[in-house]
C-alpha cells in the first residue's frame, strides 16, 4: 500500500515518506521476521527512516531529553513519545 507517514519534532516537519518506497512490501516483511520469531500486537517493526535524520542536517540536530517525537500516519493514527535521558 501506499501510506503517507510525517515525523515531527516538537510539531516541526522532519520527515515525510511513503510506504511504496520501501525496499519490500510489508507482506513480505512480516511473513520473514514470522519466521524466526512470534509477532505480537502492539509488536513495532522498524524499517528504515526517510529523509531529514538528525545526522543529516548541518549541523547535525539530535534528539534531546524533553523533546516531542510524533510519527503520524493519516490512515492509521499518531505515535507520540517524549524523549528521556538515558538511565
Amino acid at each position: 500500500t501506499n501510506l503517507d507517514v510525517v515525523t515531527r519534532v516538537n510539531g516541526e516537519e522532519r520527515q515525510r515518506g511513503n510506504t511504496g518506497t520501501l525496499m519490500f512490501p510489508f507482506a513480505r516483511i512480516i511473513n520473514y521476521i514470522s519466521t524466526f520469531t512470534t509477532l505480537e500486537p502492539g509488536d513495532c517493526i522498524a524499517t528504515g527512516t526517510p529523509p531529514g535524520a538528525g545526522a543529516r542536517f548541518d549541523p547535525p540536530r539530535w534528539l534531546k531529553a524533553g523533546d516531542v517525537v510524533e510519527v503520524e500516519c493519516p490512515d492509521v493514527g499518531v505515535l507520540r513519545n517524549i524523549v528521556k535521558d538515558e538511565m
